[in-house]
């Protein structure tokens, strides 16, 4: 198993100019792994990173969109994945933090926890390529060819919590972080 953040750090160094959205966990992570005015992140939506990254794809076909959702999330709704399946998105990229809970809420655990198979259910769904590691050292080998890819595309990540960064509402909800989103995403 890995843990997230060094996942996310792997992720990172790969990133070019793709839109990346991010939720929870990992969105309080990603703005001090990756800062960018091309973070959409955000807390308090549980659910819906799928559908505001599928928005964000179908409205930027010319952008590649990642997003980091989590398995608890992502549970919460689950009929995304079909309607990402059927509108297609190519420049689309799901990366799943599976961890087994729904950590933010105090860790309670998923239900079904590391017993769903997300890929096999995007494939059901209509992802034409899923993805699986638990291995740190094979997602670092394998994460450029998966951003050239065409999608969309379902990353399944095994992870445990990592290191503990610091929580930062006033950024992730700043008008300031908003209006360099909307600035960065008419370039």
């Amino acid at each position: 198993m890995m843990k997230r953040d060094e996942c996310l750090k792997v992720l990172a160094r790969h990133r070019t100019s793709e839109i990346v959205v991010a939720v929870y966990k990992a969105a309080q992570e990603w703005i001090h792994i990756s800062p960018s005015e091309l973070n959409y992140t955000f807390v308090g939506a549980m659910g819906q990173a799928s559908s505001h990254a599928l928005g964000l794809a179908l409205g930027r076909p010319d952008k590649r969109v990642i997003v980091l959702d989590g398995d608890g999330s992502l549970l919460m709704n689950l009929g995304s994945l079909v309607t990402i399946g059927d509108a297609a998105p190519k420049n689309l990229i799901h990366c799943v933090c599976e961890n087994g809970t729904y950590e933010t809420n105090g860790g309670v655990a998923v239900p079904g926890a590391r017993r769903v198979s997300f890929t096999a259910i995007a494939r059901a769904a209509g992802y034409p390529k899923s993805y699986e590691f638990d291995n740190l050292e094979e997602w670092d080998r394998e994460v450029g060819r998966i951003l050239r890819e065409q999608g969309p595309i379902l990353v399944d990540l095994k992870v445990a919590p990592g290191e503990e960064y610091p929580e930062d509402f006033r950024r992730l909800y700043s008008v300031q972080s908003r209006e360099a989103f909307r600035k960065a995403l008419k370039k």
